[in-house]
């Protein structure tokens, strides 16, 4: 097995995530995102001959590209999220790890299927579901939800500053036509904002919001840290690679909290809290470079963090 990257996919940051892992022979390492699989295979590579690597994805299409991965017994796949990712590894007899990859992003897979809806290039059904077998769509919530309920989650997963604008356009036209595609939706939204300019469609933040909202995306990333720090060994490496402003902001407070050495409020002159950090921040904050970008402009937004579990905590996940 060689670590080529697909040719349908190309994995964002995908030497720097997995250079930050450290892999080594013998290691044990999560993928919370298996994808189009370039960080696991990449993973596999570098951690051969007996190094394992446990990976997850809701999207049982991503699984199944999975399976055609010559790995043997070194690779795990799990049909699940990574919000599970402490009890399949545990399961799997997997524990502890020495690294987990969190990529927030989906893949072009994903993107480049009209039928599966996350994309404004292409028309197709409002759906966004990685697990297409379960859950509500993008288009159950656009169609069901009451205005002030639409506007509050496009505005807190979107940070569109037009999301009460955008709402009332939405209930006027489901009022008189249901919206059942990406294409429907676009239009609602270039009314309010005007048509796109550049190389963002004004429909961006609208179609985030949704995405977000549909898997309830901000609570499992939050239960995936407290996986990931449970399940690490001293020594362990995390990376997370975020896309956007409210992935970033969990990740870089979640590292914060975990890598503080006392929380006593601040008006308390003498430190009493005896806190022992888990984790120290490894490096900055790594960004695709110009030629990332410019051969995969889907990175642009891309920001990865790191960090190292450096203390021994009850082996059990919260």
């Amino acid at each position: 097995m060689t670590a080529l990257a697909p040719d349908h996919h190309l994995p964002v940051l995908w030497h720097e995530a997995v250079d930050a892992l450290q892999p080594k022979s013998g290691g044990r390492y999560a993928d919370g995102t298996f994808g189009g699989g370039g960080h696991t295979r990449l993973l596999l590579e570098r951690s051969a001959p007996d190094g394992r690597v446990i990976a997850f994805d809701l999207d049982q299409a991503a699984i199944e590209r999975g399976k055609t991965l010559d790995a043997g017994d070194r690779l795990i796949l799990v049909n699940a999220s990574f919000a599970t990712m402490y009890q399949a590894a545990q399961a799997a007899d997997m524990l502890p790890l020495d690294g987990v990859l969190l990529d927030l992003g989906f893949s072009s897979f994903q993107i480049d299927d009209p039928s599966r809806g996350f994309s404004l290039r292409h028309d197709g059904p409002l759906d966004m579901r990685f697990d297409r077998l379960s859950g509500p769509t993008a288009a159950g919530l656009v169609n069901e939800l009451d205005e002030r309920s639409l506007a509050d989650l496009i505005w807190r997963y979107g940070e569109d500053r037009n999301a009460r604008r955008i709402a009332a356009a939405i209930v006027r036209t489901r009022a008189i036509e249901s919206i059942q595609t990406t294409a429907q939706l676009a239009v609602v939204v270039e009314r309010v904002t005007g048509r796109a300019r550049g190389r963002i469609h004004p429909a961006t933040r609208t179609f985030q919001a949704l995405r977000i909202a549909t898997h309830d995306e901000l609570q499992a990333l939050e239960t995936a840290l407290d996986a990931a720090v449970a399940a690490l060994a001293v020594g362990g490496r995390l990376a997370v690679i975020s896309f956007h402003s409210l992935e970033d902001r969990i990740v870089k407070q979640f590292i914060a909290r975990q890598s503080a050495t006392c929380v006593c409020p601040p008006e308390q002159p003498v430190c009493t809290c005896d806190t022992v950090p888990s984790l120290r921040p490894v490096g900055k904050a790594i960004k695709p470079t110009e030629n990332e970008i410019e051969r995969n402009p889907r990175s642009r937004s891309a920001i990865m963090r790191v960090a190292e579990r450096v203390a021994e905590r009850d082996p059990v996940c919260p």
